[in-house]
Order: structure tokens, then C-alpha cells, then sequence
């Protein structure tokens, strides 16, 4: 794993500041959507002021629809308790320089309320607690996220003008693995890739995929707080540096009929003594803790799903043949199930597939934890690898709405257990949101099928 140094120490960003190279400090935490919100600071008040004390940020940040709407149903934040603050408190842990915004270094925090209590519905708590009661166990996760994204020559404004319609895609036809199709945009690719490596992120690979300007760029396995920030970060920043260059990029789940974007989560446990505890002498090559883990992992799958795919468009993602699963299923390097073992010995691992580009990274890896806390719990046995092709075997099936996957997180009580009723409700009430707004709109299938013809 990574050096845990933080990739800028407060004392480096003093002297950075005193020389005038940074003038601005961002803090910000992830939402429910996995998006960074927070404050930009003038350096010198940040350093002054903010570093020690924290700042506050409106508690509807924790309440309010895709696109920034007050609703309601929300215990924590509503016009009946007045949309107070909490607290954003600085990790300084996350401290770094963001190369694609001239003088700026951010840093991520923690969100608590006035008395010092945590802000329990927060991604960044619920992941943080699972964490922790998986150390009490003696294990660490390790976890990297493949996230994948549509390029378009088109800027963001012009997409919105065109209401996202008729876009341009930066390359005309599958690109996958090719090296000739990742070079058309390959000035795109490398600025984010060299940006991010400068923000304290190690960057792996680039590669391009299926669907016309589909690309991916991997990063390094890390400890899953610290990949969930970094993907948090990434994203935001692509965004940013795709903005900058006059195009936009998507991590929509299903932009369009052909290949959705993925992001593909691995986790593998670490013991006492960094060592991987996945492998050991069991079938499979793989250890009891591994075999219970996984299963917990397909136990609470349907039950979780709310946490993998958030929204509306995710379940969009899960048709046969599309390498996105429908199964509620494990196999060896199996890219037909949800759940696919990879590696061996010290890389040892699982992939779950169920994850779109749409995933809020803090959340789908706190159900990782969660699923695989509760096949150790009850010692649950690992059923038979799927051999063949799971789209067409007998297996459950993932859910096919976020309707079918709200009703299952909210009588769940392996959700109830692992994350308190708090949590389960705020993020159903997320769920009712979306659908609400889907069942309100009239969408342009509607309209091309029924204008004229119904």
C-alpha cells in the first residue's frame, strides 16, 4: 500500500502560502450524490482561522435532490427545524495541491454537528464506521474503483443548450484497448492523468472502451477511506480539466443504448501485519475469511443494491450480454456475475460489477464492508462458483429499478443492523426523491411514442 504521508503537509502549505504559490484552500465533503460541496477559502484566513476551528455548511447540503432542490422528508435538515449549519471539520490527512486550478490546494472534512457528534448520515461517517467495525475484527479494506467516462467535443454549456442530445463523442467507434483511439484524446487523458498524479493520486493506466469517447484511467489500491477521497477528488477534477479544455465528459451510468459507464469496485482485507487475508488453503485457494466475506457479499447484494446504483438511470446499466451484470452470482474471473474473484496469493480479491460512473464511491464500498461483516457474523457458506454464463443460469436477479431496490434497503434488516435506522431512512427518502421527480416528468420516449401515433 501507499505511503500514509499526506501529500501536503500543513507546514509545506504554510511556506507555499507565506511565498504567495497557493492563495486559495478548498474544503469540502462528499454528498449523498458523491459530489464535493464545501467553501473556497482565501490561504491566509484558511491557515488563520479555519485549520484549527473548522468552518459550518448548511445542513440541506445532506437534503436536497440532484439538482440542489430543498425537499422534504429529511429528519436532520427541513424548514420545521430551520436549515441549520454543521460543522466541516478538516482532515488533514487529505491536504494537497490541485494543479488544474492555479494556487489552490484542498483538503476534505468531516461533518459533525454543534456538540461534536458525527453527522451519521454523512457517506463519509457511514464508510468510517463500517471501517471501524471491521478493525475491530483485526482487518483493514483495501479497495481501487474503475471508473469509467464518455468524452465529448462538445463543452458543457453546449451540451446544456443542446439538452444533452446530438452530442459529439471524441472518438466514432469502439476504442477498447485500442491505443491509436486513446491517442485521438490522449492531450485530455495525459493532462488528467499528470494532474492527479500532482494532487497526491498514483495513476496506473488509461484505456479506451466500447461505447464512441469512452475511456477509463485507474489508479493505484489503497485503503478504502483514502480511495474513496481520491475518487471524489478525481472526478470532480476530470470534470474541471474537461471543462477547462472546452469539451465535457460524462459518468452517467447509461448515457446512451450502447455500453454503460462502470466503475467496478475490487476489495481485498488486509490483516494486523499488512498482509493480504483473502488467500489461504481452502477451495478456491482462498482463505474461511475470504469464503465468509464473499458470501455476505451475495446475502445482502439485492439488499445493498440502493448504495451500488443510487439512481433512476443506474438500473438502466443492467441487461443481458452487456458485460454489467443480472446475476446474484460469484465466479473465478467470471465477468458474467456480479461478484468476480481475481488474483492470486498476495493479489488475491473480488470485484463487485454492480457499480455505475454514477456511484457515490464512499457509499458502495461502505456496503462492501457492511455485506462482508455480516457473512463473518453468521459464518455464512460460500454456495458453488458460477462455471458458465451466469446471464442465462438460474440466479436471482439484481434489481431491475431503483423502486424494487429502495423497498429492499428499507426492510432490510441486514441494513437496519449494519447501519441504524437513521441512515437506512434518510437514504430511502433520497430514493423517494428521485422517483417522485421520474413519475412527475414527461420523458421524450413518451413524446415520440404518443404525440401523433396514440
Amino acid at each position: 500500500m501507499a505511503d500514509r504521508t499526506p501529500p501536503l503537509a500543513v507546514e509545506e502549505l504554510r511556506a507555499l502560502v507565506a511565498s504567495g504559490e497557493i492563495d486559495t484552500v478548498v474544503l469540502a465533503f462528499p454528498d449523498m450524490q458523491g459530489r464535493l460541496q464545501g467553501k473556497r477559502f482565501a490561504a491566509r484566513f484558511f491557515l488563520d482561522d479555519v485549520l484549527e476551528h473548522g468552518t459550518e455548511g448548511c445542513n440541506y447540503l445532506l437534503a436536497v435532490d440532484a439538482e440542489m432542490n430543498t425537499v422534504d422528508g429529511y429528519a436532520m435538515s427541513s424548514w420545521e427545524t430551520g436549515y441549520g449549519d454543521f460543522a466541516m471539520i478538516p482532515d488533514l490527512s487529505t491536504l494537497r495541491r490541485v494543479p488544474w486550478n492555479e494556487g489552490t490546494a484542498m483538503l476534505i472534512a468531516d461533518l459533525a454537528w454543534n456538540d461534536g457528534s458525527p453527522v451519521v448520515a454523512a457517506p463519509r461517517q457511514i464508510l468510517r464506521r463500517q471501517l471501524d467495525r471491521l478493525a475491530e475484527l483485526g482487518y483493514t479494506a483495501n479497495v481501487g474503483t474503475e471508473l469509467e467516462f464518455i468524452v465529448f467535443k462538445d463543452s458543457y454549456e453546449q451540451a446544456w443548450d443542446a439538452n444533452y442530445r446530438d452530442l459529439t463523442p471524441a472518438n466514432q467507434y469502439n476504442v477498447d484497448y485500442s491505443v491509436l483511439g486513446t491517442g485521438r484524446v490522449e492531450p485530455l487523458l495525459r493532462r488528467i492523468r499528470n494532474e492527479m498524479a500532482g494532487a497526491g493520486l498514483t495513476v496506473e493506466s488509461a484505456k479506451g472502451e466500447c461505447n464512441p469517447g469512452q475511456h477509463e484511467i485507474a489508479f493505484r489500491y489503497d485503503e478504502a477511506l483514502v480511495t474513496c477521497d481520491q475518487h471524489a477528488i478525481y472526478k470532480t477534477g476530470s470534470k474541471e480539466i474537461a471543462a477547462q479544455e472546452g469539451v465535457s465528459l460524462t459518468f452517467m451510468a447509461k448515457y446512451n443504448e450502447r455500453e454503460g459507464n462502470s466503475c467496478h469496485i475490487h476489495l481485498s482485507l488486509a490483516d494486523a501485519d499488512g498482509a493480504n487475508a483473502m488467500p489461504g488453503d481452502g477451495p478456491g485457494g482462498m482463505s474461511p475469511v475470504m469464503r465468509h466475506f464473499l458470501a455476505g457479499q451475495l446475502a445482502a447484494l439485492r439488499d445493498f443494491s440502493l448504495l451500488y446504483a443510487p439512481n433512476i438511470n443506474s438500473y438502466k446499466r443492467f441487461q443481458a450480454g452487456s458485460f454489467a451484470p443480472t446475476a446474484v452470482a460469484w465466479g473465478y474471473d467470471n465477468r458474467t456475475c456480479a461478484l468476480r474473484v481475481v488474483g492470486h496469493g498476495r493479489s488475491m480479491r473480488f470485484e463487485n460489477r454492480l457499480p455505475g460512473g454514477d456511484v457515490n464511491p464512499h457509499l458502495a464500498v461502505a456496503a462492501l464492508v457492511a455485506a462482508g461483516l455480516y457473512g463473518i457474523e453468521q459464518k455464512l457458506e460460500l454456495p458453488d462458483a458460477c462455471p458458465g454464463n451466469a446471464y442465462t443460469a438460474d440466479f436471482e436477479h439484481v434489481p431491475t429499478t431503483l423502486r424494487e431496490a429502495a423497498e429492499l434497503w428499507e426492510n432490510s434488516t441486514i441494513a437496519k443492523a449494519a447501519f441504524g435506522d437513521e441512515v437506512v431512512a434518510h437514504y430511502r427518502n433520497m430514493a423517494r426523491v428521485e422517483l417522485d421527480a421520474f413519475d412527475a416528468a414527461v420523458t421524450d420516449w413518451e413524446l415520440r411514442r404518443s404525440f401523433e401515433r396514440m
